[in-house]
């Protein structure tokens, strides 16, 4: 039996129809008038499946790259990795140019927000797969803590992610086609043209004006839009510039959508993150009609990044996103198969145990650094610090025609970390050249060395006269 069975195979013939089995054996077909090779795959018994003629194939290896991987290119990487980053050996290094705050070890996340990781830890519950979108109790928890009355959420309007960065990623493809277009706050995080570009859509830049505390030049942006642009990204507080938009100046940029029914992924990472005395309203808390994407996560505001937790809240105004744009969302999450469930455990305590003051230190003490890194940089000719309301970072002019010996804000801060070992991100990586973005997250002394060096390079290099740049600059 064992033998016949192993001497025995099958054919089975395609036809457009459906599939027909042939019995073979011994060569000759058992059923059927006869076998045409030309259709036909051989399988054995045993289940393994072997053409009957053989395939064309290739003649030698040609293992390329997609097109998606080749578009994917960031700009500060392109950059900073050009870069020569020699720092002077007589000086220890200061980084200013790395947007996270657990560099230095003097911003540490509060002990409720570990002990809530604890605690999911030993439960024992959170070490499998979640749903895509997130376990629903962590999604309620995240609805209850951003909802207000005039922008209600439901655990269906949340969906988690491994961080703020994929919650765009989702956004952005649910929203567009590889042919349209979106618009870009410029400078802005660098990440929206990254992931645009790879998937096929163009990228159009509108200005942020720093002599407006980097409020958005209305006019410029709705000159760009067009029949293609399927979305509106706006930045507040804002990566790289540190501004918070008025709850005025907002309302402008919601009725701009409203004309050309654009839909608005705002990522609002930072909105926890604003100095006393200014606020920082959601932007679906102003829409009436637009409908709204809106990004977040754990990583600002609990000083967590690495965590990896985010989301998107969902407020479709009207029922414009309808059912498929969150069935859409819902698929996309399924790429990755959702966010870490050990931090999803946690998240309801995090969000609700997390003491207030933990916040307002926070915050305080990045509103002192911004306070004296601008005060100390507004004194140096031939720079024009634009003093920040929230976030983690300023951004610093640089009056080129005062430094003949560089060719661009590039150059000016390779040569700053060769002579005073202090690294600051040239702006030309948010596409917005001469000036340069400090973080602020530093340890204060460090900050206050940090800015007399930077004086004392400026000094060594500035071609005009002092009493002329002072003059000119105030």
């Amino acid at each position: 039996m064992t033998s016949r069975m192993e001497n025995k195979s099958y054919l089975v013939q395609m036809n457009g129809n459906g599939v027909h089995n042939k019995s073979i054996e011994n060569g000759k077909s058992l059923s059927g008038n006869g076998v045409n090779g030309k259709d036909l795959h051989h399988v054995s018994v045993r289940g393994a499946l072997y053409p009957s003629k053989a395939k064309s194939r290739r003649q030698r290896w040609d293992v390329r790259p997609s097109e998606m991987a080749n578009n994917t290119l960031n700009p500060i990487r392109a950059i900073v990795d050009g870069m020569k980053l020699t720092p002077n050996p007589e000086k220890p290094m200061i980084a200013l140019s790395i947007g996270d705050p657990t560099v230095f070890g003097n911003l540490p996340t509060d002990g409720a927000v570990l002990q809530a990781m604890k605690d999911a830890i030993d439960s024992q519950k959170y070490n499998g797969y979640a749903p895509s979108v997130g376990y629903l109790k962590s999604r309620q928890a995240v609805a209850n803590f951003y909802s207000r009355p005039e922008a209600p959420l439901e655990a269906e309007d949340v969906i988690l992610t491994s961080g703020c960065s994929q919650a765009i990623d989702l956004a952005i493809s649910v929203l567009c086609n590889p042919g349209d277009n979106i618009l870009v706050p410029c400078p802005g995080f660098s990440l929206y043209k990254t992931l645009a570009v790879s998937m096929g859509i163009d990228v159009k830049l509108y200005n942020l004006l720093p002599e407006k505390s980097w409020e958005v030049d209305l006019l410029q942006m709705e000159s760009l839009i067009d029949e293609r642009t399927s979305c509106m990204i706006v930045t507040n507080p804002s990566n790289p510039c540190g501004s918070v938009f008025s709850k005025e100046h907002l309302q402008k940029i919601i009725k701009v959508a409203s004309r050309h029914c654009l839909p608005i992924l705002a990522d609002e990472i930072y909105s926890d993150m604003v100095f006393p005395g200014c606020s920082c309203s959601s932007m679906a808390s102003l829409s009436s009609d637009v409908p709204i994407l809106s990004c977040g996560g754990l990583a600002k505001r609990w000083l967590v990044p690495g965590w990896r937790m985010g989301w998107i809240l969902i407020h479709d105004r009207n029922d414009v996103f309808g059912s498929k744009i969150r069935q859409g969302l819902v698929k996309l999450s399924q790429r990755i198969l959702g966010a870490c469930s050990i931090i999803q455990g946690a998240l309801d305590s995090i969000l609700n145990n997390t003491p207030p003051s933990f916040y307002s230190k926070t915050i305080s003490f990045l509103k002192t650094n911004s306070e004296i890194c601008f005060n100390e940089l507004s004194t140096v000719p031939g720079l024009n610090p634009v003093m920040p309301s929230g976030a983690m970072y300023l951004m610093v002019g640089i009056d080129m025609d005062r430094f003949p010996d560089f060719k661009n804000d590039v150059d000016f801060t390779e040569r700053l970390v060769t002579e005073q070992s202090v690294f600051c991100l040239p702006a030309s990586a948010f596409e917005y050249p001469n000036y340069f973005r400090i973080v602020v997250t530093v340890p204060e002394e460090m900050m206050v060395e940090a800015c007399s060096r930077i004086r004392e390079f400026c000094q060594r290099h500035n071609r005009a006269g002092s009493t002329e740049s002072t003059d000119l600059d105030h």
